[in-house]
């Protein structure tokens, strides 16, 4: 039996960002695909609330006990890691899979001043806070998909956790990275890892 999925998105998307990816997954023999839109996705909030949405939307779909795995693409990915780190998902999550997620932040995090993408720069204290205690994540399988083409997490090997599985695909744009075939594989492949 297949655990349920959740997979959260980036900024300025909504959960439709995942149907290319839902629909595979799908066909690939996962029952239970769930994307939420978590609002507003345009940085105006900080991360933790958007956190904190994920909590609610959790609880409301799968029960304050199912395990699952969750999937955090580009600012979903930091999304995710509070999530696991900081909101009680260690006790819930098996796999993470993080798709180019700024882990140590992104130069775009300075084209805009809101809150949210103030947290993805580099050196923030949000992102100093998560990377302190990044092996807590060794509690759960993780992967880290990325690309080194990516021009919107500056530089692409920010996306690199340097935990777990690493694995690069050659997308050639941070939107592909949940469209493109070898992405699409890399990520069904994550999800179906066993669990130590």
């Amino acid at each position: 039996m297949k655990n349920p999925l959740v997979l959260v998105h980036g900024l300025d998307d909504t959960g439709r960002k995942f149907d290319t990816l839902a629909h595979y997954l799908k066909h690939e023999g996962w029952q239970s695909v769930y994307c939420p839109t978590l609002a507003p996705s345009n940085g105006d909030v900080p991360l933790e609330q958007l956190a904190q949405q994920l909590v609610v939307y959790v609880d409301t779909h799968l029960g304050a006990d199912q395990p699952f795995d969750l999937l955090g693409f580009s600012m979903g990915g930091m999304i995710g890691r509070y999530y696991v780190q900081r909101l009680g998902g260690l006790r819930r999550i098996q796999r993470l899979v993080l798709v180019s997620a700024p882990h140590r932040g992104t130069w775009m995090g300075y084209g805009r001043s809101n809150p949210g993408c103030v947290q993805m720069r580099p050196q923030s204290a949000f992102l100093q806070d998560l990377n302190q205690d990044l092996y807590s994540l060794k509690e759960v399988g993780v992967s880290c998909i990325w690309t080194p083409y990516d021009l919107m997490i500056l530089p692409a090997t920010s996306s690199d956790l340097g935990l777990g599985d690493r694995i690069t695909v050659p997308a050639l744009t941070h939107p592909g990275m949940v469209k493109h075939p070898k992405s699409l594989a890399a990520i069904a492949r994550a999800f179906s890892k066993p669990i130590d």
